[in-house]
């Protein structure tokens, strides 16, 4: 079902906010459905291949207007999420700091 970890984390906590009441799965449903459409109007493949971008993209959407986070804040932790695996090792586990901020 998940080709990547992250997949799975993002897959997970989209169930885990609708549990939680932050949206319906109804809402879930139609912004995932707007992003999808999206992108096959910008043309993007519609093979599956990026089923599980369109959910993250449906995710930050949702985070962002039911004022769980901000973009600014999404667009800091995707950089610095970016700087810490640009900085370790190979075959070293990737270490990002907990920010509070974040």
């Amino acid at each position: 079902m998940f080709e990547e970890p992250w997949q799975a984390t993002a897959f997970a906590l989209a169930v885990r906010l609708s549990a939680e009441g932050h949206f319906t799965w109804t809402e879930w449903a139609a912004t995932l459905a707007d992003e999808i459409k999206s992108a096959a109007a910008r043309g993007e493949p519609d093979d599956g291949s990026r089923y599980y971008h369109h959910w993250l993209a449906a995710l930050e959407r949702l985070t962002v207007l039911k004022g769980l986070s901000d973009r600014a804040a999404l667009l800091a932790r995707k950089d610095a999420w970016a700087d810490a695996y640009r900085h370790t090792p190979h075959g070293q586990p990737v270490e990002l700091a907990i920010d509070a901020d974040a």
